[in-house]
């Protein structure tokens, strides 16, 4: 095979095909017609005398020969891409350009606004779309359709690039009343009332089975160990709807810390620390290795980066 009968859109082309197994989304992907990526395979075919993606009954299907080229052909498309970005740089100043970051609403609430303002003074053209955990798949990230994800990750697929955004400790957020004056203790934190919150990673959630502890994540685990269980009446993913239910229900939130500074003001809650130690948080932040070396995807990673230590910073986390 000699390099110069080589299209260099073939490769991505390829790429493509591989990571969708279908012609139409591949064709969708780069934004060509159906008709052309049919061709490109058709050639691709010719090139490798392979071919490639074979039919069967769960769709298209990759050949032994297009397994072993997808990850070598992934290598030399970043490297392309990394050279012909060398030098360029992102204006964010005059950029209009949109980025798409899936988070959890406790990143949300506790990262997204603070970042705003900074945009607002470096980039006040730039566009935000911040998406929910069940609007986003892992092969939407895979293939650059989100530019970020930010939250909480119990597995991370190998592929990924990451970065930590911040470790949070818990707190625990009480009615403001005679009841819970003073520290809490453990006794009169199992005598209350509780309210859950929590959603990780990617998708769409499932319910709740109170008695399946393991499956209720670090608080309950943790008081799983010593005996003992929280009297759960509300379960919820939204960390906005948890905090009020402390308020205006009375039900104790155990919660990352930076989610109950949002409260501080409200006269009737008050911040206490958890009667047990709870493992802390980690927030981060994931991307395709599509985005890696790409100019504004590099400027957004470090603006967040430099948003959420100055949270940190402030919260003496």
């Amino acid at each position: 095979m000699q390099l110069d009968k080589i299209d260099l859109n073939l490769l991505r082309y390829l790429d493509s095909l591989l990571r969708e197994q279908n012609v139409t989304h591949a064709a969708n992907q780069l934004g060509i017609t159906q008709p052309a990526m049919s061709n490109g395979l058709r050639r691709l075919r010719d090139l490798f005398h392979d071919p490639l993606l074979v039919r069967t009954s769960d769709g298209m299907m990759p050949t032994a020969l297009a397994i072993q080229l997808q990850p070598r052909v992934r290598t030399i498309l970043q490297s392309v891409d990394e050279v012909l970005h060398l030098g360029h740089n992102f204006e964010a100043s005059s950029s209009s350009r949109v980025f798409r970051i899936m988070a959890s609403d406790y990143a949300e609430a506790t990262l997204i606004p603070p970042l705003m303002e900074k945009l607002q003074v470096e980039a006040p053209n730039v566009i935000m779309d911040v998406m929910n955990p069940s609007d986003v798949s892992f092969h939407d990230v895979e293939k650059g359709k989100v530019d970020l994800v930010i939250n909480r990750f119990e597995t991370l697929p190998q592929s990924f690039h990451q970065k930590s955004v911040w470790v949070d400790h818990f707190s625990c957020l009480v009615p403001n009343n005679n009841e819970f004056e003073g520290e809490l203790s453990l006794e009169k934190y199992l005598a209350s009332q509780h309210v859950w919150v929590s959603k990780t990673g990617f998708g769409v959630g499932v319910g709740i089975q109170p008695e399946e502890v393991q499956k209720l994540g670090w608080v309950d685990s943790t008081l799983a160990e010593q005996g003992h269980k929280r009297n759960i009446r509300l379960f919820t993913r939204n960390y906005n709807v948890a905090m009020r239910a402390t308020s205006q229900l009375g039900l104790i939130a155990t919660l990352p810390s930076l989610a109950t500074h949002l409260l501080k003001g409200d006269p009737n809650v008050r911040v206490v620390t958890p009667p047990f130690e709870i493992e802390p948080v980690e927030l981060k932040m994931l991307w395709s290795p599509l985005l890696q070396h790409d100019p504004g995807h590099i400027w957004l990673r470090s603006t967040i980066a430099g948003c959420a230590k100055t949270i940190a910073d402030n919260a003496h986390l």
